[in-house]
């Protein structure tokens, strides 16, 4: 998502770099993890949010140009979405994992449009089932959404594993729903979490191709 930002910021005379964007990133995300917002707040309130803290992260100073970038921002992802960027390995990963037998479900926290944002970026056929938290009016950590989950998938939550990259979003979330939560590290910042971790989606199937997670 690091080019929209890095973009919207250079059409206001704002110059920084893709990379400092992603790395200050995951700190954005966790920040918003423990501030433990998503629950009372909404999709766009925690954009608003998401992209501050990344500013606030990557050193970039408050001013009218980022405000005015973080405004155009905003309203992109409201109609569009931001979240753009596949990474290479989240497609064969994605294949391995069903080839393997496994049934895949999407449960996001979004606004509305995330079935067809995936099928604009090819991954709709990918997974069995896709649960928009806006669609089903109930959001992560809520325990009703993982339910609403296992339910469509036609699953037990002793044999579902949720892999998400927020620690009490999703985590704490899917063990309320009696499911086992592993969390997608791949900054490492949680290494005293008391949950299995993976740094990559490649990890992933590697543990689960062993047997961690039988």
């Amino acid at each position: 998502m690091h080019h929209p930002i890095s973009g919207a910021l250079a059409r206001q005379g704002v110059q920084v770099a893709p990379d400092t964007l992603a790395r200050a990133e995951p700190y954005a995300r966790r920040q918003i993890d423990d501030l433990k917002v998503i629950g009372w707040t909404d999709d766009a309130a925690r954009g608003w949010l998401f992209f501050d803290l990344i500013l606030e992260r990557a050193g970039i100073p408050r001013s009218d140009a980022t405000a005015a970038a973080l405004a155009e921002l905003h309203a992109y992802h409201q109609a569009n979405n931001l979240w753009e960027f596949v990474p290479s390995n989240v497609k064969p990963a994605l294949a391995a994992m069903r080839a393997g037998g496994l049934r895949l479900t999407v449960v996001s926290n979004a606004n509305g449009t995330l079935s067809a944002h995936m099928a604009r970026l090819g991954l709709d056929t990918m997974v069995d089932c896709v649960l928009d938290s806006c669609d089903e009016k109930v959001e992560k950590p809520d325990p009703r959404l993982f339910r609403i989950a296992l339910d469509r998938s036609n699953a037990r939550p002793e044999t579902t594993i949720h892999v998400g990259d927020l620690y009490h979003v999703d985590v704490v979330g899917a063990r309320s729903a009696g499911l086992r939560g592993v969390l997608l590290d791949e900054a490492d910042l949680r290494p005293d979490a008391d949950c299995p971790r993976v740094r990559s989606l490649d990890d992933l199937v590697a543990r689960i191709d062993a047997g961690e997670f039988d």
